[in-house]
């Protein structure tokens, strides 16, 4: 049996399960496995060079999957940023439904999407910003916990936290973010007041992911503690798993002199998808969350989410319900 939610509906999928947009990670051949399980698979926008090339990427995926998939656009500050309103415009002509959307003052691309009746899930690290997504009119939020990989925001707030502070005010439905990967964690943020869950590390470590099997082992093989967050002296939070790479960007943040120039040669996203495409663990960083301290093995995608649903299926009508004492006659 499915597990019907505001959000399943919202976006008409069968199970409450999102795969967030991952950047060199969030193709076509991911995101059309997620959705045929029953999911929302969701394709990267910037991981394709292009708004042409993100175009075709859609349309290969549409050759993989009937089911609904979408696309996360993130906004980030940049000297030189990509053209975002071409690759807007690029997801609207292809017929996307649903867009994940995340970063900085995203309002001009969620009015646009919102005028052709494409529903957008803002991601969030803070009660206060899916406050202020929700008043900017999106559908639904994600709120991202600090075990996320990438960017946690400056908070430090566990989902165990944010997920009940955010669902006490957010009337729009809200999908749960960072630190989930099994049917514990689903049940659970059913529990704390989300419609579903998005996941980012797990499904890296998943067959149909385009990277590495070194990448995947190395996922499977560390614990919760292997993770360095980046970025802090910054402001601007990162969480990636430790290798040799970012033991360095710690260190030498850590000098009381340090500028973000000192560490520039090591961060750079073309660095990852080295270490992504090739299995070098030690070429870049490579973004992962605390959770991965409960990935133990690389299955399907669809072998993954039946598992993770059957399993939260199991622990709110079995466990969970078996707790209720049952009343004594007087």
């Amino acid at each position: 049996m499915a597990l019907r939610t505001r959000f399943t509906e919202l976006v008409g999928i069968e199970h409450p399960i999102v795969q967030g947009g991952m950047m060199w990670v969030g193709r076509a051949e991911l995101a059309a496995a997620v959705s045929n399980a029953g999911g929302l698979g969701i394709l990267t926008a910037l991981t394709q060079p292009t708004p042409d090339d993100l175009r075709r990427e859609i349309d290969r995926c549409r050759t993989l999957t009937d089911k609904p998939f979408g696309v996360n656009l993130t906004i980030l500050p940049s000297v030189t940023p990509p053209p975002y309103a071409e690759y807007r415009k690029a997801i609207i002509d292809s017929g996307i439904t649903v867009v994940e959307t995340a970063g900085h003052k995203p309002q001009e691309h969620v009015d646009d999407f919102k005028a052709h009746g494409i529903k957008v899930v803002h991601k969030c690290t803070a009660v206060r910003h899916a406050l202020s997504a929700e008043r900017m009119g999106v559908d639904a939020i994600s709120i991202d916990g600090f075990e996320c990989a990438g960017h946690p925001g400056e908070d430090d707030i566990p989902g165990l936290i944010l997920i009940p502070a955010a669902a006490d005010k957010v009337k729009i439905p809200m999908i749960a973010s960072g630190g989930f990967g099994d049917g514990r964690g689903l049940a659970a943020a059913l529990a704390l007041g989300a419609e579903g869950i998005n996941m980012g590390t797990r499904f890296c470590a998943t067959v149909e992911a385009p990277i590495h099997q070194k990448v995947k082992d190395f996922l499977v093989a560390n614990d919760e503690r292997g993770t360095n967050l980046i970025f802090r002296k910054f402001h601007n939070t990162g969480r990636v798993a430790k290798n040799a790479v970012s033991d360095e960007v710690v260190q030498i943040s850590s000098r009381p002199d340090a500028v973000f120039e000192d560490i520039r040669h090591l961060v750079s996203g073309a660095k990852g998808r080295v270490a992504l495409e090739t299995g070098d663990l030690d070429a870049g960083l490579v973004w992962a969350g605390q959770i991965q301290g409960l990935i133990h093995d690389i299955p399907t995608c669809k072998d993954l989410i039946d598992r993770i649903v059957g399993d939260a299926e199991q622990i709110i009508r079995g466990r969970l319900q078996g707790l209720l004492a049952t009343p004594q006659p007087a």
